[in-house]
């Protein structure tokens, strides 16, 4: 089958199953299986593609017409211009979370050294891309389930910042707090966090393709959504040191709530950032 003919097939099938991004997702799944980068489809539409890429095509396309999100079919996903790795413990990393990357590079001189803690890293997709950004930086990583640290672990070797990444298996800061107590313990520059946001009662409401495929453990901010963001906040106040920063993505709701915690904890200089569709999408503080 000529590689035009097959993208344009799955394409097709995409939009009449009434998918949101039907020439994304075809371009996308078709180019993974022929091996070609995706602006190869168009260059390339005349040549002809061997069985076994017209299977895998097709394959890919019954996985996605089930309600399986691309990133997971490919088992991967663009995060800030580079590639992650994703598995069953980690959230896909998406577009809404750039914006905590711009807020923290913006307050950041390139040539500074920070030492910067992770909070449910997943992917590492926040972490290793701001190892990448500054490149003098150093990152404790921290997330409860060994294989989301793992893929982390992964990711900072394919963007080669393994070197300055500390992964640390533990429940939010549990494993951090003993060291705040320290006479030596100079605190953490930044302390950012993607936590669950999602209240219990709507995680239901979410799409399919969130509900199947995402770990409810990455999704899940108890009753009010709030859950995680009263213990990395307390727990920020001690591990930061003075006039450290917080960065934290939040729900376009959740924005008073975070300013009073965050006030409440002694942290003042709070900005709220907006993502690219106007919601309120990062709280930023810093410690006084």
């Amino acid at each position: 089958m000529e590689i035009g003919r097959l993208y344009r097939s799955v394409r097709d099938r995409f939009r009449e199953a009434g998918l949101e991004t039907p020439d994304l997702d075809a371009r996308l799944l078709v180019s993974a299986a022929l091996d070609l980068p995706v602006s190869s489809l168009l260059l390339q539409e005349r040549e002809r593609s061997d069985e076994a890429s017209v299977g895998l095509a097709n394959s890919y396309a019954e996985k996605r017409l089930a309600g399986m999100p691309v990133g997971r079919i490919l088992g991967e996903r663009e995060f800030y211009g580079r590639r992650f790795l994703l598995n069953a413990a980690t959230l896909e990393p998406r577009p809404d979370t750039e914006t905590l990357i711009d807020a923290v590079l913006a307050r950041c001189d390139p040539k500074s050294a920070p030492v910067l803690c992770d909070i449910g890293t997943g992917t590492g997709a926040i972490a290793v891309t701001l190892l990448a950004e500054l490149p003098l930086s150093r990152m404790v990583a921290v997330d409860l389930a060994p294989e989301a640290l793992h893929c982390a672990r992964l990711n900072a070797e394919q963007h080669h910042v393994t070197d300055r990444l500390l992964p640390v298996c533990a429940d939010y800061t549990s494993a951090l707090r003993p060291a705040a107590g320290k006479a030596e313990w100079a605190g953490f520059d930044w302390v950012v966090s993607n936590p669950p946001y999602i209240r219990t009662a709507v995680l239901q409401e979410l799409s399919r393709e969130v509900v199947q495929h995402d770990p409810g453990l990455a999704l899940d901010g108890g009753k009010d959504g709030l859950e995680a963001y009263r213990i990395i906040v307390a727990d920020a106040a001690h591990l930061l040191r003075k006039e450290g920063r917080i960065a934290l993505e939040i729900g376009f709701d959740q924005a008073v709530d975070l300013k009073n915690q965050l006030r409440h904890h002694g942290f003042g200089a709070i900005e709220i950032i907006k993502d690219l569709s106007g919601n309120d999408r990062v709280v930023l503080a810093q410690k006084l």
